[in-house]
Protein backbone atom coordinates (compact mmCIF):
# COMPACT_ATOMS: atom_id res chain seq x y z
CA UNK A 1 0.00 0.00 0.00
CA UNK A 2 1.39 3.34 -1.31
CA UNK A 3 1.32 6.03 1.90
CA UNK A 4 0.10 9.12 1.34
CA UNK A 5 2.34 12.48 1.30
CA UNK A 6 2.93 13.75 4.82
CA UNK A 7 1.68 17.70 5.56
CA UNK A 8 4.65 19.02 7.06
CA UNK A 9 2.67 20.67 9.73
CA UNK A 10 2.12 20.50 14.00
CA UNK A 11 0.48 17.32 14.52
CA UNK A 12 -2.73 18.38 16.84
CA UNK A 13 -3.47 14.66 18.50
CA UNK A 14 -1.16 14.35 21.56
CA UNK A 15 -1.10 10.37 20.97
CA UNK A 16 -0.31 10.87 17.47
CA UNK A 17 2.34 13.45 17.53
CA UNK A 18 4.52 11.09 20.72
CA UNK A 19 4.49 8.03 18.45
CA UNK A 20 6.11 9.75 14.90
CA UNK A 21 8.57 11.57 17.80
CA UNK A 22 9.84 8.38 18.81
CA UNK A 23 9.63 6.84 15.04
CA UNK A 24 11.32 9.80 13.62
CA UNK A 25 13.93 9.81 16.71
CA UNK A 26 14.25 6.38 15.99
CA UNK A 27 15.21 6.81 12.39
CA UNK A 28 17.45 10.13 12.71
CA UNK A 29 19.61 8.49 15.48
CA UNK A 30 19.90 5.31 13.12
CA UNK A 31 21.02 7.50 10.23
CA UNK A 32 23.12 9.47 12.31
CA UNK A 33 25.14 6.11 12.80
CA UNK A 34 25.40 5.12 9.67
CA UNK A 35 26.90 8.37 8.26
CA UNK A 36 29.26 8.06 10.66
CA UNK A 37 30.47 4.59 9.66
CA UNK A 38 30.06 4.42 5.97
CA UNK A 39 31.21 7.95 5.61
CA UNK A 40 34.05 8.05 8.35
CA UNK A 41 32.20 11.14 9.63
CA UNK A 42 32.80 13.11 12.75
CA UNK A 43 28.88 13.19 13.97
CA UNK A 44 27.26 14.28 17.07
CA UNK A 45 23.63 14.27 17.04
CA UNK A 46 21.04 16.48 20.46
CA UNK A 47 17.46 15.78 20.75
CA UNK A 48 15.05 17.59 23.38
CA UNK A 49 11.25 16.09 23.30
CA UNK A 50 8.82 18.41 23.64
CA UNK A 51 9.19 17.55 27.47
CA UNK A 52 12.73 18.27 27.44
CA UNK A 53 14.19 14.94 27.63
CA UNK A 54 17.84 15.01 26.25
CA UNK A 55 18.65 12.31 23.10
CA UNK A 56 21.82 12.45 22.10
CA UNK A 57 24.63 10.18 19.55
CA UNK A 58 28.09 10.69 18.56
CA UNK A 59 30.31 9.03 16.87
CA UNK A 60 33.70 10.01 19.07
CA UNK A 61 33.19 13.04 21.75
CA UNK A 62 30.10 15.15 22.19
CA UNK A 63 32.39 17.56 24.17
CA UNK A 64 35.43 17.15 21.46
CA UNK A 65 32.96 17.46 18.88
CA UNK A 66 31.21 21.04 20.46
CA UNK A 67 34.36 22.51 20.94
CA UNK A 68 35.24 21.57 17.19
CA UNK A 69 32.60 23.40 15.99
CA UNK A 70 33.03 26.41 18.08
CA UNK A 71 36.59 26.73 16.87
CA UNK A 72 35.46 26.24 13.33
CA UNK A 73 32.53 29.16 13.93
CA UNK A 74 35.00 31.53 15.95
CA UNK A 75 37.26 31.34 12.97
CA UNK A 76 34.71 31.62 10.33
CA UNK A 77 33.76 34.68 11.81
CA UNK A 78 37.08 36.20 12.21
CA UNK A 79 37.58 35.37 9.19
CA UNK A 80 34.68 37.21 7.80
CA UNK A 81 35.53 40.35 9.92
CA UNK A 82 36.95 43.11 8.26
CA UNK A 83 40.43 44.33 9.63
CA UNK A 84 41.35 47.54 10.62
CA UNK A 85 43.59 48.34 7.87
CA UNK A 86 40.33 47.12 5.10
CA UNK A 87 38.16 49.85 6.89
CA UNK A 88 40.28 52.74 6.69
CA UNK A 89 40.73 51.82 3.11
CA UNK A 90 37.05 51.76 2.87
CA UNK A 91 36.64 55.41 4.74
CA UNK A 92 39.60 56.64 2.41
CA UNK A 93 37.62 55.59 -0.48
CA UNK A 94 34.13 56.76 0.86
CA UNK A 95 36.39 60.18 1.70
CA UNK A 96 37.79 60.39 -2.37
CA UNK A 97 33.91 59.61 -3.80
CA UNK A 98 32.19 62.34 -1.75
CA UNK A 99 35.27 65.05 -3.00
CA UNK A 100 34.49 63.80 -6.32
CA UNK A 101 30.59 64.61 -6.18
CA UNK A 102 31.13 67.65 -4.49
CA UNK A 103 33.58 68.61 -7.71
CA UNK A 104 30.99 67.48 -10.24
CA UNK A 105 28.15 69.49 -8.63
CA UNK A 106 30.30 72.31 -8.45
CA UNK A 107 31.21 72.01 -11.99
CA UNK A 108 27.29 71.35 -12.61
CA UNK A 109 26.47 74.77 -11.26
CA UNK A 110 29.06 76.47 -13.10
CA UNK A 111 28.06 74.75 -16.39
CA UNK A 112 24.64 76.87 -15.79
CA UNK A 113 25.74 80.09 -14.56
CA UNK A 114 25.75 79.78 -11.06
CA UNK A 115 29.03 80.42 -8.59
CA UNK A 116 31.06 82.07 -11.12
CA UNK A 117 32.65 84.70 -9.28
CA UNK A 118 35.34 82.80 -8.09
CA UNK A 119 36.35 81.49 -11.56
CA UNK A 120 39.36 82.45 -13.37
CA UNK A 121 40.11 83.61 -16.94
CA UNK A 122 41.62 79.85 -17.60
CA UNK A 123 38.57 78.43 -15.37
CA UNK A 124 35.45 80.31 -17.79
CA UNK A 125 37.00 79.67 -20.85
CA UNK A 126 37.54 76.30 -20.25
CA UNK A 127 33.34 76.38 -19.12
CA UNK A 128 32.57 78.24 -22.33
CA UNK A 129 34.56 75.67 -24.52
CA UNK A 130 32.59 73.07 -23.29
CA UNK A 131 29.46 74.52 -23.48
CA UNK A 132 30.38 75.78 -27.23
CA UNK A 133 31.16 71.47 -27.53
CA UNK A 134 27.83 70.63 -26.04
CA UNK A 135 26.03 73.18 -28.38
CA UNK A 136 27.58 71.75 -31.25
CA UNK A 137 26.98 68.20 -30.27
CA UNK A 138 23.16 69.13 -29.66
CA UNK A 139 23.01 70.83 -33.10
CA UNK A 140 24.48 67.68 -34.86
CA UNK A 141 22.06 65.36 -33.25
CA UNK A 142 19.47 67.95 -34.27
CA UNK A 143 20.15 68.13 -37.90
CA UNK A 144 20.20 64.11 -37.77
CA UNK A 145 16.80 63.84 -36.39
CA UNK A 146 15.84 66.24 -39.12
CA UNK A 147 17.32 64.40 -42.07
CA UNK A 148 15.43 61.63 -40.79
CA UNK A 149 11.88 63.54 -40.27
CA UNK A 150 12.71 64.77 -44.14
CA UNK A 151 13.24 61.23 -45.36
CA UNK A 152 10.22 59.92 -43.91
CA UNK A 153 8.47 62.69 -44.49
CA UNK A 154 9.24 62.43 -48.27
CA UNK A 155 8.33 58.70 -48.70
CA UNK A 156 5.03 59.46 -46.95
CA UNK A 157 4.74 62.17 -49.84
CA UNK A 158 5.23 59.11 -52.09
CA UNK A 159 2.50 56.86 -50.67
CA UNK A 160 0.16 60.01 -51.32
CA UNK A 161 1.15 60.85 -54.86
CA UNK A 162 0.39 57.04 -55.16
CA UNK A 163 -2.83 57.21 -53.77
CA UNK A 164 -3.90 60.21 -55.61
CA UNK A 165 -2.50 58.58 -59.06
CA UNK A 166 -4.97 55.55 -58.70
CA UNK A 167 -7.76 57.76 -57.23
CA UNK A 168 -7.61 59.90 -60.07
CA UNK A 169 -7.72 57.03 -62.60
CA UNK A 170 -10.77 55.72 -60.97
CA UNK A 171 -12.64 59.13 -61.39
CA UNK A 172 -11.41 59.52 -64.47
CA UNK A 173 -12.99 55.89 -65.55
CA UNK A 174 -15.91 56.72 -64.10
CA UNK A 175 -16.33 60.17 -66.21
CA UNK A 176 -15.58 58.34 -69.45
CA UNK A 177 -18.30 55.25 -68.88
CA UNK A 178 -20.85 58.68 -67.78
CA UNK A 179 -19.94 60.98 -71.06
CA UNK A 180 -20.25 57.46 -73.41
CA UNK A 181 -23.54 56.38 -71.81
CA UNK A 182 -24.45 60.50 -72.36
CA UNK A 183 -23.46 60.26 -75.43
CA UNK A 184 -25.41 56.97 -76.65
CA UNK A 185 -28.53 58.07 -74.75
CA UNK A 186 -28.24 61.57 -77.12
CA UNK A 187 -27.73 59.46 -80.52
CA UNK A 188 -30.60 57.03 -79.89
CA UNK A 189 -33.18 60.11 -79.16
CA UNK A 190 -31.69 61.57 -82.47
CA UNK A 191 -32.52 58.20 -84.46
CA UNK A 192 -35.91 58.43 -83.03
CA UNK A 193 -36.66 62.08 -84.44
CA UNK A 194 -35.46 60.68 -88.23
CA UNK A 195 -37.24 57.57 -88.10
CA UNK A 196 -40.65 59.00 -87.10
CA UNK A 197 -43.16 60.54 -90.08
CA UNK A 198 -45.01 62.64 -87.86
CA UNK A 199 -42.21 65.01 -87.64
CA UNK A 200 -43.11 66.31 -91.15
CA UNK A 201 -47.06 66.99 -90.51
CA UNK A 202 -47.09 70.48 -90.63
CA UNK A 203 -48.80 71.91 -87.30
CA UNK A 204 -49.43 75.51 -88.45
CA UNK A 205 -53.64 76.71 -87.15
CA UNK A 206 -55.57 77.69 -90.19
CA UNK A 207 -59.13 79.40 -90.37
CA UNK A 208 -61.51 79.16 -93.41
CA UNK A 209 -60.41 76.81 -95.99
CA UNK A 210 -56.74 75.85 -97.06
CA UNK A 211 -54.65 78.11 -98.99
CA UNK A 212 -54.78 76.19 -102.09
CA UNK A 213 -58.25 75.31 -102.14
CA UNK A 214 -59.20 79.35 -101.64
CA UNK A 215 -57.07 79.90 -104.99
CA UNK A 216 -58.67 77.77 -106.52
CA UNK A 217 -62.07 78.67 -105.66
CA UNK A 218 -61.78 82.43 -106.14
CA UNK A 219 -59.47 82.56 -109.01
CA UNK A 220 -59.72 86.23 -109.62
CA UNK A 221 -60.40 89.35 -107.18
CA UNK A 222 -62.73 92.21 -107.61
CA UNK A 223 -61.05 95.27 -108.74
Amino acid sequence: MVRGKTQMRRIENNTSRQITFSKRRNGLLKKAFELSVLCDAEVALIIFSPRGKLYEFASSSMQETIGRFLRHTKDSRASKRPTEETMQNMKNEAANMMKKIEHLEDWKRKLLGEGLESCSIEELQEIEQQLENSVSNIRARKTVLFKEQIQQLKEKEIVLAAENLRLAEKCGGMQVETLNGSKELGESENIGDDSNPISDVETELFIGLPPERRARRFPFRRP
